[in-house]
This record gives structure tokens, sequence and C-alpha cells, in this order.
């Protein structure tokens, strides 16, 4: 068994003066404004994990032939730190996301970071940035935290690398919703698909999101928010949208989503939604489900609510579905339905700490 990482932390000499960091905390938008440091580690074959590390923000030193550019072997990971009323911050379900990466390093032939390294990153970065985590009270507010890791050898062929890089870095995000939340309309893709069978789908990884950009561009230019994709070799099952998971209540008080068959990816905030289905009264169930479910669903009152999740807007309600040559109305009023609302309110309560976390979800860093 390889010896736990140890990050050692070096300050930064030029950190944001606190002015400045106050006026984006204040407006912090999404990933655009980066803290004063990030956590670094290698792995190379025959060494294992090494030089964990906590230094100043900055660009990484990359070889033009570091295999990631050319062969995309990488992962990543999205997570929140939270405040709590106390002042203390903690983190939502980080073995879960540990887990998940893990799965996608197999996936992407990349060395597997333990569960209590991963961790450990994470925390030694909130503890050298803990004043970027926006006060508790602010709203939806948080510290966006972004583990990835990268085949970072330099290295022309075609295998996997045997110099990878591990890193977090952290942005102060603001509520997903600044105006309240809204529905998305969505537009069903019939010519692109995010994944197919055998592929990454299920795995944490660029690539995926590269391949729903066109989708996501075609679902603009019909006057829609995102688009969602369809299994590639039927095109009847629904799978997600682009990087968000989707869910259906039923009028008989069902919870269904669409289940894990390799291509759809396994998210944190979905898996969790499954566990509390019960508590809030509805019967949760994971199946493959038809597109033409949903259109007449909605048409005929059997679907009450529909709605995404994923770790940046944590659920979203979904709106007006449209497709060549139709569409399908929106089941989510002007912010979504009451379940949908309740569910989203839920999970954030156990976030910020205001409700008890009888689950053990939550992991205090600072």
């Amino acid at each position: 068994m390889t010896a736990e990482l140890t990050f050692t932390a070096t300050r930064s000499d030029a950190p944001l003066p606190d002015a400045d960091r106050e006026a984006v905390l204040a407006d912090p938008g999404f990933g655009s404004t980066f803290t004063d440091h990030m956590a670094l580690a290698t792995w190379t074959k025959g060494e294992g994990w090494h030089d964990g590390q906590v230094r100043a923000f900055g660009p990484l030193q990359l070889s033009p032939a570091a295999a990631v550019l050319h062969y995309a072997q990488e992962v990543f990971e999205g997570m929140k730190a939270y405040r709590h009323e106390d002042g203390s911050v903690w983190t939502f379900r980080p073995d879960r996301n540990a887990a998940r990466m893990a799965r996608s390093c197999e996936r992407l032939a990349l060395p597997v970071l333990p569960e209590e390294d991963f961790v450990g990153a994470i925390r030694a970065l909130v503890q050298a940035d803990e004043p970027w985590v926006p006060a508790y009270g602010t709203g939806e507010t948080s510290l966006y935290l972004r583990p990835f890791m990268f085949a970072s050898e330099a290295f022309l062929g075609v295998r996997p690398a045997n110099e990878v890089t591990f890193s977090v870095i952290a942005s102060p995000a603001g509520a997903y919703f600044s105006g309240g939340l809204k529905p998305v309309n969505l537009w069903v893709s019939q010519d692109y698909a995010r994944a197919g069978e055998g592929g990454t789908g299920a795995a944490k990884c660029g690539g995926n999101y590269a391949s729903s950009l066109a989708g996501q561009l075609e679902g603009q230019a019909q006057g829609c928010d995102q688009a969602v994709f369809l299994d590639s070799s039927t095109h009847t099952y629904i799978e997600e949208l682009g990087g968000m998971n989707l869910f259906f209540v039923t009028k008989d008080g069902r919870l269904r989503t669409p289940a894990l068959t390799g291509s759809i990816l396994e998210g944190v905030t979905r898996d969790s939604i499954l566990e509390l289905a019960p508590d809030l009264g509805l019967t949760p169930e994971e199946s493959r489900i038809e597109i033409d479910w949903w259109k007449e669903g909605v048409a005929s009152g059997e679907i009450t609510e529909v709605f995404a999740c994923g770790t940046a807007a944590v659920v979203t309600p979904v709106g007006e579905l449209r497709w060549a040559g139709g569409s399908a109305p929106s089941t989510g009023g002007e912010g979504g339905g009451e379940m949908t609302r309740t569910i989203r309110q839920s999970l954030l309560d156990i976030q910020y700490g205001v409700a008890e976390d009888t689950r053990g979800w939550m992991t205090r860093l600072v």
C-alpha cells in the first residue's frame, strides 16, 4: 500500500488584495475568477503518486508534445465548498466524487488517485484559500472546486502515459439562477449523440462535453437553452443533457430517471435525489425511458414535472421540449413545479447546514 500523499503548502507572494477579493465575492459569477492557490501532485510509472503541494495559482508548464493535447487522456470532477452559519466550511459527498474519478481514470487508462488523497488535496486547497469561500447567508454562493487529472508526459505514441498530473483549482460561484429559478427549454438532438455503447459516456472526461457542443449549438439555433441526447444506436431512449441528468415526476408518485447503461454519467446529485425521493413521498425508478413517453406523457398529464440536475445548478426545472416538427408544453411554470422546488431545497438545506445531515453526506474541510 502506498503512503498517503502530503500536500506541502507554499503561500502565494502575490495574493489578491482583500478588497479586490471581497468585490469578487460580492458578484462571483461562475468559473471566471480563481483563488490564490492550486493543489498539485504527480504520478510517474514506477514511483506512483508523489510531490503533493499547494502553491500559487498560475500557468502550468506543459510540453507541446504532452499526451493530453493529442490523445485527450484526461478526467475531471466538479464539487462545491459551502460556508455554514458557524463559519465552518464543508463539502458534499466527496467520497462519491472520488469514486467516480477512480472509475473515470480506469476507463481512460489513468492511474487511480486514492480517496484519502483526493479529499486531502481538496482540504489542503480550501484551507489555504478559506477566505475565498463566500459568507453564509449570501444566497446560493459557494466555492466551486475542480479536481482534474491529465497525461502530462511528452510522448506521441498511443499508449497510457507514464507521467500524469493531478490538480485542484477553485473559483467562487454565485447562484446559478441570478434572477430566480427559471425553466430551461430543451431541444431533442436527433443528429448528434453524446456518447455510444462501450465508449466513455459513464466517465467524466472532457471529450464527452466537447461532443455535446454541436448538439447544444443546434438547440440554441432552435431557440432552446440546451439539448437532450438520445441513445446512439436507436435514437429512441433518453440519456441526458450535455452535463446534467434528467428526472420525471409522474401523477402516480413515481420519480423516473434514465437507467445507467454505460453511456450516461452517474451524477452525484442524481444519486442523492434517488436516495431522498422516498422521504418526499416519491417512488424512485431507474429504467430506460423512450422519448415518445416524454412527448406523450406531458400531453396526457401523466408527467407532472420534469427537471435536470447537476452540481452547478443543483436542480433545474425543464420547460418546453422541442424537436423537428413538434413540441411538448412546459410543466415547469415560472419557477418549477412544487416537487422540483422541494427536492432542490432539500438538497440545499443539507449542503448549507440548515437541515440535519442524517446520512453523513457532508465532510468538514475547515
